[in-house]
């Protein structure tokens, strides 16, 4: 196929669905045969119920998000396009590049082969659209503003909030010593401090996958190897932890200075040193597991 009429496919295409599907003599005339003066972004994946990838269908979610905002924002030209590879349409694609795992982003440029950089790091930089975005724009010089279909479920969140709130003022109008109550507040406050620690709005940044599944083995991983990335999975297996040990902390100080007898409070002792121990030992294992090379242990390595 000559230039122009590979171009004038790939725009009609483009025309009727952001995202291309591609299966593997589409791959080879579009992306892999030249001549090409366009990038095709790929994602390689495993969309099929009976392939149980949780992580592909999450991805590919974020991707329609980025595809939709190139293919409909005003600077839509014919420099890049967006495709698609699933296993089950293009194995032979698969085989090809030696590729054993899913979901994968590859550039493939206008000119040359796609270097190191031009596979995304899914791992490290998780599969947000915003994040997408910003490795196209690395690699293709196409800045893309990302527009992402309206969500209310926040505002909805938040009026409901405060209707409970308005609602409780108004019926203990009379009394609102509630609202002065130490161990609430305290308790809201605790809670915010943990899903913070724990990685939260780290996870609301990057949009990580919840876990990561071996495609060889099946094995499933909770905790991420690297101490530049997380999992969903991780920043609540964290903030468990955290809990346990903040709980045993908890204890102790009643133990100290509540005025219950004295066998109530050596049991209250023993507890909260036993959940202290315990979660900061496990803790310190998670530590060890994502900064390889850490020496020190305490009961578990």
């Amino acid at each position: 196929m000559v230039l122009s009429e590979k171009v004038n496919q790939l725009m009609e295409w483009a025309s009727k669905r952001s995202v291309i599907r591609m299966n593997g003599d589409k791959f080879r005339r579009f992306v892999k045969a030249p001549p090409r003066n366009y990038s095709v972004i790929v994602m390689f994946t495993a969309l099929q119920p009976h392939r149980q990838c949780v992580v592909c269908k999450q991805a590919d979610e974020e991707y329609q998000i980025l595809a939709n905002s190139w293919r409909y924002s005003s600077a839509f030209t014919n420099k890049i396009f967006f495709a698609m590879v699933d296993f089950d349409e293009g194995s032979d694609v698969f085989q090809m590049l030696n590729m054993n795992s899913a979901p994968t982003f590859i550039n493939f440029p206008a000119k040359g082969k796609p270097k190191r950089g031009d596979t995304y790091e899914l791992q490290v930089r998780g599969f947000a659209a915003e994040q997408l975005a910003r490795w196209v724009a690395d690699r293709t010089d196409v800045n893309i503003r990302v527009i992402r279909p309206p969500n209310y479920a926040g505002p909805l969140m938040l009026g409901l909030l405060l209707a409970v709130i308005g609602g409780l003022v108004y019926l203990r109008g009379s009394n609102l010593d509630f609202l002065y109550n130490k161990t609430g507040w305290a308790f809201a406050a605790l809670c915010f401090v943990l899903a913070m620690t724990s990685g939260q709005m780290w996870n609301h940044i990057r949009g990580p996958p919840y876990a990561h599944k071996n495609p060889h083995t099946g094995q499933v991983s909770y905790i991420h190897g690297s101490s530049q990335a997380q999992f969903v999975a991780e920043t609540h297996i964290v903030l468990l932890f955290n809990g346990g040990v903040t709980l045993g902390m908890v204890l102790l100080h009643e133990a100290a200075t509540s005025d219950l007898d004295v066998g109530k409070r050596k049991i209250m002792c023993i507890a909260g040193i036993g959940l202290v121990v315990l979660f900061f030992s496990w803790l310190l294992s998670v530590f060890r597991s994502k900064y390889h090379g850490y020496p020190y242990s305490f009961l578990m390595s």
